[in-house]
C-alpha cells in the first residue's frame, strides 16, 4: 500500500514494512531514544507523511534544525541504500508547505497568546506558585473578569495585583483575605519572568488557532514550525505553558468530531519531559484529561523525548504509536530503565525487545503501532525511512525569504496595545490623584475664604465702633495755658484783641 493512501510508511527492513494506520493517528504517539538516535529525523519523517496526507502539524523545534521541511531533499548514497533496504517504490525529494513561528519574531512570526487566554491553572505552574498564592491569583483573574478589565500583557497583571493589594479590605468579604505577602511573592515571581523575555509572548494580536490548521492550495497539510531554540534555553518553564496552552485552547475550542479516516490536526510536543517536570498534581490530571478527550476533536499528539518514563504512566497507557530509538545502559538505573521501557511493548517472539533497545543503530528503532481494530501491534526492528526533505536547517538568508512570501507576512508582526486593565487601571488612579489635588485645592481655598472673612468682618467691627465714639471721650483735658493761646489766636483778628495781645507778650516779655 503506497503512502498517499490511507496508510504511510514509518520504515521497514529486508523483510518488512511497518505502516501507520492514519484513522489510528489521532490515538497518539511517543517517539523516545537517547540524544543522537535519530528522534528528529523520525519527527520529520512523520510530518512530512501528515502533511502528504492533508493533515496539518505543529511542531517545536528545539534544536533548530527541521526547517528544512521547506527545502527538498539532496541526494545521498546512504538515502539511496536505505530506500533499496525498505523497498520504497515512491521515494520523491521534496519540498513542504511550511509556515514559521518564533516567541521572538526572528525567525518566524511573533507567536503571542494573552494573560487571559492562558488561566490562573497555567499562570500558577509557571510561576511556581503554592497553594495560598494559587488562590490570591485566582482571586486576581475573577476580579478583572467581573469589572471587565482585559489581562493581556504583562503590565495589565501587575496592575492587578497593585489595585488588589490597595484594595484588599472591600474585597475580602467576598475574597477572602489577600495577603500582601502573597501579593508581594507573585509580583517577584512576575519580575523574574519578565527577565526570561516573557512579555514576548504576552500580548496581541493573539495566534488564532485557524491559522495554524489550514491546508495549500494542493490540498497538503501546511507544517507550522515553531523556533523553541531560545526559549527553551531561556525559560524551559515558559515554553511546556505553552504548549500545555495551546493543547487547552485546542481542547476548549474545536468541535468534536468523532473518528475520523485522518487527523484534522496533529502537535508534536519536543521536550516533552518539560510538560511534567515538577508540575503540579492538578496539572498533570488536567493534561491526563485532555490527551485522553482531545482525539475526539480529531487531534494526535506525538511526545518526544529520551525515555518512556518521562511521561505519567497514565498518559503513557493512552498512546498508540511507540517508536523507541537506542538507549545506554551504563549504570545499574540505566539498566532498570531499559528493562522497564522493554515492557512496554508488546513481546514478539522473534524479537529480544530488552537486548535490541541498547543495540539499535542511528535512525533505527523499535516500533509498535495499532491495528485496524485498535490494538498494538507486536514491536517491529525497522530503519526508519528516509525524509523526502532536507535533512538539516535552512540557511537565515532562505528563512528570511520564505517568512517574506509567507500568507501570514504582516498580520501578525506589529504587536497591539489596546486599552486593557493597565490603562483603565492607570486613568482611574491618574483620576483618583486629581481628584484628591482639586480636593485639597478646594480646601485650601475654603480656608483662606473663610479667613478672608474674618478678617474683613473683623475690620467692619471696628469701622462701626469709630462712629458711634462720643467725641471727647478719650480725649486729654486742655491746660489752662492752651485754653487761653486758642482764645487769644481767636481774637487777633480784632484790634482790641491785638492790643490785649501786645500788652500780654509785652508784660511776659518784661518779666
Amino acid at each position: 500500500m503506497t503512502e498517499s493512501s490511507i496508510k504511510f510508511l514509518i520504515g521497514g527492513n529486508s523483510d518488512c514494512q511497518v505502516l501507520q494506520n492514519a484513522k489510528m493517528s489521532n490515538r497518539h504517539g511517543l517517539i523516545t531514544g537517547a540524544t543522537g538516535t535519530g528522534k528528529t529525523i523520525t519527527l520529520q519523517t512523520l510530518a512530512e507523511s501528515f502533511s502528504k496526507n492533508g493533515v496539518p502539524v505543529f511542531l517545536a523545534d528545539v534544536k533548530g534544525d527541521i526547517s528544512g521541511l521547506a527545502k527538498p531533499a539532496k541526494p545521498h548514497a546512504k538515502v539511496e541504500e536505505r530506500i533499496k533496504t525498505i523497498n520504497i517504490k515512491n521515494y520523491q525529494a521534496r519540498a513542504f508547505p511550511a509556515v514559521f513561528w518564533d516567541f521572538y519574531g526572528n525567525k518566524g512570526h511573533p507567536l503571542r497568546t494573552t494573560v487571559s487566554e492562558i488561566g490562573p491553572l497555567l499562570w500558577s505552574s509557571l510561576l511556581e506558585l503554592n497553594d495560598t498564592q494559587t488562590g490570591v491569583l485566582y482571586a486576581c483573574f475573577k476580579v478583572a473578569d467581573e469589572n471587565g478589565w482585559l489581562l493581556l500583557d504583562l503590565k495589565d497583571l501587575r496592575s492587578m495585583l497593585i489595585w488588589i493589594g490597595d484594595n484588599t479590605a472591600e474585597l475580602k468579604s467576598e475574597y477572602g483575605n489577600i495577603s500582601k505577602s502573597s501579593l508581594g511573592a507573585i509580583q517577584r515571581k512576575l519580575i523574574v519572568l519578565e527577565e526570561q523575555d516573557a512579555e514576548l509572548f504576552l500580548g496581541e494580536p493573539s495566534i488564532n488557532l485557524d491559522d495554524l490548521i489550514h491546508n495549500d492550495f494542493s490540498g497538503n497539510g501546511i507544517i507550522n514550525i515553531f523556533d523553541a531554540s531560545k526559549i527553551i534555553q531561556q525559560s524551559p518553564r515558559l515554553y511546556a505553558t505553552f504548549l500545555l496552552w495551546l493543547l487547552s485552547e485546542l481542547f476548549e475550542n474545536l468541535p468534536e468530531v468523532g473518528d475520523l479516516e485522518k487527523p484534522k490536526f496533529v502537535l508534536f510536543f519536543d521536550e516533552a519531559h518539560l510538560l511534567f517536570d515538577d508540575a503540579p498534581k492538578v496539572l498533570v490530571d488536567k493534561i491526563e484529561q485532555v490527551v485522553r478527550l482531545i482525539r475526539s476533536k480529531g487531534v494526535g499528539i506525538y511526545f518526544v523525548t529520551q525515555s518512556p518514563l518521562d511521561v505519567p504512566e497514565k498518559i503513557l497507557g493512552q498512546l498508540g504509536l511507540k517508536i523507541q530509538h537506542a538507549l545506554r545502559a551504563f549504570t545499574p538505573k540505566d539498566k532498570k530503565t531499559v528493562k522497564i521501557v522493554a515492557e512496554t511493548f508488546p513481546e514478539n517472539p522473534n524479537i529480544d525487545t530488552e537486548k535490541c533497545i541498547t543495540e539499535l543503530g542511528i535512525g533505527e528503532a523499535l516500533v509498535s503501532v495499532l491495528n485496524e481494530k485498535g490494538q498494538p501491534t507486536p514491536v517491529e526492528r525497522i530503519l526508519i525511512r528516509p525524509p523526502e526533505s532536507r535533512i538539516g536547517p535552512m540557511s537565515d538568508d532562505e528563512r528570511a525569504e520564505h517568512i517574506k512570501r509567507s500568507p501570514y507576512s504582516g498580520r501578525y508582526d506589529v504587536e497591539v496595545d489596546r486599552e486593557s486593565a493597565y490603562e483603565i487601571l492607570k486613568k482611574r488612579a491618574e483620576n483618583n490623584e486629581l481628584a484628591r489635588e482639586n480636593e485639597a485645592q478646594a480646601k485650601e481655598q475654603e480656608k483662606l475664604r473663610a479667613a478672608k472673612e474674618k478678617k474683613e468682618a473683623k475690620s467692619r467691627q471696628t469701622s462701626r465702633g469709630q462712629k458711634t465714639r462720643s467725641p471727647s471721650r478719650g480725649r486729654k483735658r486742655q491746660s489752662a495755658t492752651e485754653s487761653f493761646f486758642k482764645s487769644a489766636a481767636r481774637a487777633i483778628g480784632s484790634q482790641l484783641g491785638r492790643s490785649i495781645i501786645r500788652g500780654v507778650l509785652g508784660s511776659i516779655s518784661k518779666k
